[in-house]
């Protein structure tokens, strides 16, 4: 009980300390911009992203019927930013939550029982990290194949070891504090101690590593889909968006300019918010912030 009621007490003063992050703030306006564009995409784009028009290739900005113009097949530009922001947030929403399930239910077993757990998680998590992530990326998807579904699943599969370190850390100080052993007297099994009484005040840490591990994981499908690997083409995604249009750069650089300033755009308010949530959820900043 007086956990929640800190919890309860805790969450207005967060509020608080967040909005007066004016990044934090300039970040969630811009998210939430975007998020709702992607969610109302047609009804916003007024045209079909899958739609080719060859004898209406390369249309300037401000075209009749086509804002942003339209790409080297004719289909138009602001519709296709559109669906494809819809592919780019699904696949880091999707990413993150893999990684940072994958990554807490190791992380709290390897920090609660310790000895041979711990060991194995913590050598799965150096082997890793031994690899470069790029090529261990591109490697395994050049093994399974291109497709939506592979790059979300590779993704949180190789990034879950930052949330098990982190979440590890977390329980090697908790477990030996007070409200633990009281919970061991009182007869309660591991599994409650673990979920019940540990992971409730290990979720900080996670929520930060979660929201600047959005921007990473939308990135790295970018990378994927410029390098021809991540999600195939007449799909919609910023990454393949940028790659079409690099045979264009010279003559029609806009083709690589819109989606390019969507990510970045997109990346930058994740990390402003990713930032103002480590501000607030950190004592010693939060009080020089109120």
């Amino acid at each position: 009980m007086a956990d929640a009621q800190r919890r309860r007490i805790a969450i207005p003063r967060l509020l608080r300390v967040f909005m007066r992050h004016r990044l934090g703030i300039v970040g969630a306006l811009l998210l939430l911009g975007f998020i709702l564009l992607v969610i109302f995409a047609p009804f916003v784009a007024g045209a079909d992203p899958y739609k080719m028009d060859l004898g209406g290739v390369f249309q300037p900005a401000g075209s009749p019927g086509h804002i942003l113009g339209t790409d080297n097949y004719g289909r138009d530009t602001f519709s296709r930013l559109l669906f494809g922001g819809r592919t780019s947030l699904l696949i880091g929403i999707v990413v993150v939550a893999l990684a940072a399930v994958l990554g807490t239910v190791l992380g709290l077993l390897a920090g609660f029982y310790g000895g041979w757990v711990d060991f194995t998680v913590m050598r799965l998590v150096e082997v890793f990290y031994a690899f470069p992530f790029l090529i261990l990326v591109i490697a395994v998807m050049a093994i399974l194949g291109p497709s939506i579904f592979n790059v979300m699943w590779v993704l949180g599969l190789v990034n879950w070891p930052s949330y098990a370190r982190l979440v590890r850390g977390q329980v090697l100080s908790l477990k030996k504090t007070e409200f633990v052993q009281a919970a061991r007297t009182t007869g309660a099994r591991d599994a409650r101690i673990i979920f019940r009484h540990i992971m409730p005040n290990s979720i900080t840490p996670i929520i930060v590593q979660a929201t600047l591990g959005m921007p990473s994981a939308i990135l790295s499908s970018a990378a994927l889909g410029f390098l021809g690997f991540g999600v195939q083409p007449p799909t919609p995604e910023w990454g393949n968006m940028v790659n079409e249009g690099k045979d264009f750069i010279l003559l029609h650089p806009e083709m690589i300019l819109w989606p390019g300033l969507c990510i970045l755009i997109v990346v930058l308010s994740f990390n402003f918010i990713g930032d103002a949530l480590r501000d607030s959820m950190d004592p010693r900043l939060s009080r020089q912030l109120r």
